[in-house]
């Protein structure tokens, strides 16, 4: 997932979030406060005795939290300045300079310190800095909004245009023509009382995003449990889990604690317990915020003229329109349920077997609670791949030695790491990224791969400093960008061992930070990651592939103790799982589209009441009593609204890139490389992604290779 800045939410900004193959919903980076895309520190920061420099990374992160609302005012008095120099011109005096330089310039400066003042809230240890952070990002917000809605400003636009027609660079013409659009998308053709009904809504949902998402990171439910209740998982977890005084173990709702207990914990009432407390996670607060969303969000339709939100959302994405992605989910649900009803029919074979080994009641069904236990056990019983093992020949040194290996080999790229810099916490690491050929920088990334009490709780890519050109010297800004994720910890006695799951996540999050520093976008607004949303997951989807191919799966693997590489039996076993449980997984995303689309079709919805109708029709399995998937489902107040269905329609032309060049000519040809990376990151979004595909791939995208990876065709391309 990639997050961009506060005012590029309010137009094409987002944060990038990869799903887990276990249906991990890696959000959409939990709204990232909207902006998805800043950053700040406060002191005390670490650092060590000597300060290494990264000339042109202009983060900083020696901020204190009054600082953070100096610097929000001071940057909301710069920028209003630029927009009333541009408001106040008269028709006749509109320039390329006065105009789209003075905008596209405050651009660029405004998103790194907008950053800068936002990403604390998401990674800094000190509750106050991250409060400070909050608060800011409210009142950015609403500058945000009060920007957006400037009419003034887009009346320069349109004298611009009127007597600028044909005279403009294609990027440059790109950048007025959507500024265009979305001032017409906020209403500013309309009546003035009509942009004030608008200029409203837009306030209020801002605060609701933020509000839910702070709700989210700041969650922190702890369960108790003896070990017994915890049999079948794996003993080195339990036994580095924090003790009551009583001898219980303390099992919290995040990633590194609440997946490997349901996929392994064989006491149905220990799941059934983990999975009503994770999806009830916030219920009373944030089911409340997102039906308000849905409302408003229909409302603001309303009064902009479309039918239904995800129509109006949908109009500037890939898919065009809500009539285009229904009979995408629904088709392929249809192709894909003969395949989950095998699963879980085996599903039932397993669990009555378990139940009358350890004397538990059979109840003839599949719950919630189950899925993940039997999803983990058929990947263990029918392709004998036992990730309790397989971990060990993934700790994080050797997987990230490797990921990087791969990923300059691949790109003609050439990572250096800068010791002593500061940074907001002692595990974070800053790396530079140069062109191997030319030796020219292109910016800077970090890696923040580890959790902590009130860190984002998901894996996701921040774009901290946007790679673009200042138009006014004509000069390079370099890209920054952050990789987020909240990986297992070293042990007292084990180094950092990621299960195959991180591994991917690993792999498909570096994936957007090298879209991120990669880009070679002019406006800030198309840097990076700025591309269709349901095309955005698409270039690091392809490179999940990587993770499913035994060269580079040797060379990010060693076992911890002796260094020996996974056994090739092992390894077999694997890259054979790929399509273990395709039917189940494929059909839980489909649900969350659908879902996804279906409140946001309507005026009004009762969130846990649609989800639960659905995962009965869908899925065959009934939501847990007195939950709610939707309190949080992060994406719908993290940018992904009425765009989820993304995921599958990206892994369209994922699966198409990878099947149609690299695995036809070499998964390590650096030809295809780097015409991967010319082709389709380095325009940013720049230009559409459908043109991008067809420049890559030299024909139409099709969905042959998207249907091989699920299992929906016998003949192997």
């Amino acid at each position: 997932m990639a997050l961009q800045s506060k005012l590029f939410y309010i137009r094409t900004s987002f944060v990038l979030v990869r799903l887990s193959r276990k249906f991990l919903t890696k959000p959409v980076a939990n709204q990232l406060s909207s902006s998805l895309q800043r950053v700040c520190i406060s002191r005390p920061f670490f650092t060590s005795r000597v300060i290494m420099a990264a000339p042109g990374n202009r983060m900083c992160w020696d901020f204190t939290a009054t600082d953070i609302a100096k610097r929000a005012d001071q940057l909301i008095m710069k920028t209003k300045a630029v927009y009333d120099g541009v408001g106040d011109l008269k028709a006749e005096n509109v320039t390329y300079k006065n105009v789209i330089q003075s905008l596209a310039d405050n651009d660029c400066d405004y998103a790194v310190e907008r950053n800068m003042l936002d990403f604390c809230q998401h990674v800094f240890p000190n509750k106050e800095m991250r409060e400070a952070s909050v608060e800011a990002d409210k009142k950015l917000s609403e500058f945000d909004v009060e920007t957006s809605m400037r009419q003034d400003v887009f009346k320069s636009l349109l004298a611009f245009q009127e007597c600028n027609k044909g005279d403009l660079k294609p990027e440059a013409k790109r950048y007025l023509e959507r500024q265009i659009k979305l001032g017409k998308r906020n209403g500013l053709h309309l009546s003035k009382d009509i942009q004030d009904k608008i200029k409203d809504i837009k306030k209020r949902m801002s605060d609701l995003c933020i509000d839910y998402n702070k709700n989210l990171n700041e969650e922190n439910t702890i369960l108790e449990f003896t070990e017994e209740e915890l049999a079948g998982v794996a003993e080195d977890f339990v036994k580095n889990l924090e003790k009551t005084e009583a001898g219980k173990c303390k099992v919290t709702l995040k990633y590194p604690h609440y997946f490997p207990c349901m996929k392994k914990a064989r006491n149905p009432e220990t799941r059934k317990r983990l999975e009503t407390a994770f999806n009830s996670r916030c219920l009373k607060e944030n089911t409340a915020i997102l039906e308000e969303l849905v409302e408003l969000r229909q409302k603001k339709a309303d009064l902009l003229g479309f039918p239904t939100h995800s129509a109006f959302v949908l109009d500037m994405r890939m898919a065009k329109k809500p009539e285009a992605v229904k009979p995408f989910l629904a088709d392929l649900a249809v192709k894909l349920k003969p395949l989950k009803e095998k699963e879980i029919k085996l599903f039932l074979e397993y669990k009555e077997e378990e139940c009358k080994k350890y004397g538990y009641k059979f109840d003839g069904k599949i719950n919630m609670w189950d899925m993940r236990y039997y999803m983990n056990m058929t990947e263990e019983k029918v392709y004998a791949v036992d990730h309790d093992k397989l971990k060990d020949y993934f700790p994080m040194d050797v997987v990230t030695k490797g990921l990087l290996e791969i990923y300059q080999e691949l790109l003609s790229l050439k990572f250096e790491e800068i010791p002593g810099t500061k940074v907001w916490t002692e595990d974070v690491k800053l790396y530079s990224v140069k062109d191997s050929a030319s030796g020219d920088l292109l910016g800077y990334f970090y890696l923040d791969l580890f959790p902590r009490e009130g860190k984002y709780g998901h894996a996701a890519v921040f774009g901290l400093q946007p790679g673009c050109v200042k138009i006014a010297d004509g000069s390079r800004q370099l890209a920054v960008a952050a990789m987020v994720a909240n990986f297992t910890k070293p042990l007292p006695d084990k180094p950092s061992l990621l299960t195959f799951d991180e591994v991917e996540t690993y792999f498909h999050e570096f994936g957007h930070v090298m879209h991120q520093l990669c880009a070679k976008a002019e406006f800030t607004m198309f840097s990076g990651t700025s591309v269709e949303r349901d095309f955005v997951e698409a270039p690091s989807q392809m490179l999940e592939n990587w993770c499913w191919d035994k060269e580079p799966l040797n060379r990010m693997s060693a076992h911890y103790k002796d260094k020996k590489s996974i056994p090739s039996d092992m390894l077999d076993s694997l890259v054979k799982s790929r399509k273990a449980n395709a039917g189940v997984f494929n059909l839980r995303q489909i649900l969350l589209g659908t879902f996804d689309q279906r409140i946001h079709t309507c005026a009004k919805a009762n969130t846990a009441a649609v989800f639960g109708q659905l995962s009965e029709e869908m899925l065959g399995i009934p939501s847990t009593p007195n939950t709610n998937k939707a309190a949080s489902f992060g994406h719908l107040a993290g940018g992904y609204d009425a765009q989820y269905y993304g995921y599958l329609w990206s892994e369209v032309f994922s699966m198409d890139m990878f099947y149609s060049r690299f695995k036809k000519e070499g998964i390590m040809n650096p030809k295809v490389g780097q015409d991967y990376r010319k082709w389709i990151l380095q325009p940013g979004g720049s230009i559409d992604a459908a043109d991008m595909l067809k420049n890559f791939l030299g024909r139409e995208p099709n969905e042959e290779a998207f249907l091989i990876s699920k299992g929906l065709n016998t003949q192997e391309k």
